[in-house]
């Protein structure tokens, strides 16, 4: 029999992997609550402790150039763009300054702690501390944590990734160019910190531009193109190429690139470029391109983690986890009280604390500390030092992510709630299917008998769905309130938006639309704390808007919408 080939050995390495992965599924799903990537991570620690070999190397470029692009994408890709722009000033503010800061402080304690130049502790704070919060995102959904807690938890993993990557490309010329032990003074001048501060915006700016042209080319091509199949292969070329031509091509930051197009695509290309059945065949393609990525990633960095340099060096480790969790605390909960003095939206305590626990590092930062080169300073306990502070967030945080949520009372997903999301997915894809009977009728490829059973068979479920949820939300006034507070949120947007235009065309003055403006930005702020200006009782008018009080100056005499 012949010695396998390099491409035999490579098949039956992979296929090692998912026999552990399949195994702990198997495991997961028999002892329930337990989060499938950790359980792959102590599959992966226990191949290491035993010695068992798997001869896949896990390297810089493996990671940031070929499992990393999905996970962006299929992330990005997935985040609503709408909650994601109401929440964009707290995961601005952590993701860029905070982050910044961040880095600093940590690069500033540590030179003290682990006695390294100021240089090389900077270096590993930019390594460490981008956050990874895979893990923490699949537990919250499956215990039902609030989605506004889960937008802001990934998406400052989102742009600080990129950021990281960024700062550490920085950092890292100037320890190769420099000596690592050159006080920072001498390397601190305005030239060079100008210099740096240029680099930083041009790589994540020119990230972000490379990304929405990405983006758009594609969707451009996808708008006039109804073939799953092949929008499946634009989606997988637009993942990767945005990588590639960002960071190889135009040295600007290839993680940016990728985030902006997956929610470019994902958002404005799910809406107005894909068919329903393109839709289900590129969302269900990348949601097990991430899970395969994130079965052998995770499997991976277990088995590869270096147990015997890591014990050598423990107590270096020690203080590594203890200053990071010290300076991520340090720094959210100022950024997020910033955050909050600017946004109506203010981030509630609770949520704050589960963003300090719940900032794990993981990948990123185990792909930049593999790309340091042998003859590194200190590469050793570098190495060290990041796959121990990954592991104790992985493994401690993540394990502990579920008790903390309980404790804070922020799982908040009731049974009730629950059926709520169940009949309005089912209700969303019954109009669906209603709307593509019609268009396969209009086109000539429904016959007229056959589409009128398919539209008296979903018409009749569309009303028994709708009765139920009226039954439902009657129960559960709680669950109306909140929905009529986010419809609210999402109508008053709209009537901005048209003020704006009716202004910018000239149809109203400024003086008139600024004030129709102010009224509904009064409405939006009585939204945020919870109290709406739509009424549930008919007889009683939620809100007395401007123009009535204005009218009845004029002496025109007006009625109370509810008594039209």
């Amino acid at each position: 029999m012949a010695a396998p080939t390099g491409i035999t050995t490579g098949l039956i390495n992979l296929l090692e992997v998912f026999i552990i992965a399949a195994a702990v599924g198997v495991f997961v799903a028999k002892i329930g609550r337990f989060p499938y990537t950790i359980a792959l991570l102590l599959a992966g620690l226990g191949v290491s402790v035993l010695d068992i070999r798997i001869d896949i190397a896990l390297s810089h470029d493996l990671i940031l150039l070929v499992l990393l692009p999905p996970l962006l994408f299929e992330g990005a890709a997935t985040t609503d763009l709408e909650s994601f722009r109401e929440n964009l000033g707290p995961v601005i503010t952590l993701a860029v300054p905070g982050l910044i800061l961040s880095i600093l402080l940590l690069g500033w304690l540590g030179s003290y702690a682990f006695g390294y130049p100021l240089l090389l502790s900077l270096l590993f704070a930019a390594m460490v501390l981008p956050t990874d919060p895979v893990s923490v995102l699949a537990l919250f959904e499956e215990l039902g944590a609030p989605e506004r807690l889960a937008t802001l938890v990934e998406g400052e993993s989102l742009i600080n990734d990129g950021v990281g990557v960024v700062v550490f490309s920085t950092l890292f010329v100037l320890i190769t160019e420099t000596d690592p032990s050159t006080d920072l003074g001498e390397l601190a001048t305005l030239g060079t910190v100008g210099d740096a501060t240029v680099e930083i915006v041009v790589a994540s700016v020119g990230g972000m531009l490379v990304g929405l042209a990405a983006g758009y080319v594609v969707y451009r091509v996808m708008v006039n193109l109804d073939e799953h199949m092949t929008e499946i292969v634009l989606t997988l070329i637009l993942a990767y190429g945005s990588f590639m031509l960002a960071e190889h091509y135009l040295h600007v930051s290839g993680v940016i690139a990728t985030v902006t197009a997956g929610m470019f695509i994902g958002n404005r290309g799910a809406e107005y470029a894909m068919s329903p059945q393109t839709k289900i065949s590129v969302f269900n393609t990348w949601d097990t391109a991430a899970f395969l990525v994130n079965t052998l990633i995770f499997v991976l960095i277990g088995a590869k983690t270096p147990i015997a340099q890591m014990i050598d060096n423990w107590q270096l480790i020690l203080v590594a986890i203890v200053l990071t969790v010290v300076v991520r605390a340090v720094i959210v909960y100022p950024s997020t009280a910033f955050a909050n003095y600017f946004d109506g939206r203010k981030v509630p305590l609770e949520y704050q604390h589960v963003m300090v626990w719940g900032g794990l590092h993981a990948s990123i930062p185990i792909a930049l500390v593999l790309g340091l080169p042998n003859d590194f300073p200190r590469e050793t306990e570098l190495r060290s030092m990041v796959f121990g502070v990954a592991a104790f967030s992985l493994v401690v945080q993540g394990l502990t992510m579920g008790n903390l949520l309980d404790r804070l009372g922020i799982v908040t997903r009731s049974e009730a709630e629950e059926l709520y999301e169940l009949l309005t997915g089912r209700a969303r894809a019954v109009d669906s299917a209603l709307e593509a009977a019609e268009r396969l009728h209009d086109q000539g490829d429904l016959p007229p008998d056959v589409y009128e059973d398919f539209r008296g068979e979903y018409e009749r479920e569309k009303e028994d769905l709708n009765d139920t949820i009226s039954q439902l939300l009657r129960e559960n006034p709680e669950i109306r309130h909140e929905e009529l507070l986010v419809g609210e949120r999402r109508v008053l947007k709209q009537e901005k938006s048209a003020i704006m235009d009716a202004m910018r065309s000239g149809v109203i003055s400024d003086d008139v639309g600024e004030r129709l403006i102010e009224e509904v930005n009064m409405k939006l702020d009585r939204i945020e704390v919870g109290e709406s200006t739509v009424r549930e009782d008919p007889d009683r008018e939620g809100y007395e808007e401007f123009w009535r009080t204005r009218a009845a100056e004029y002496g025109l005499e007006t009625k109370p919408a509810a008594d039209d």
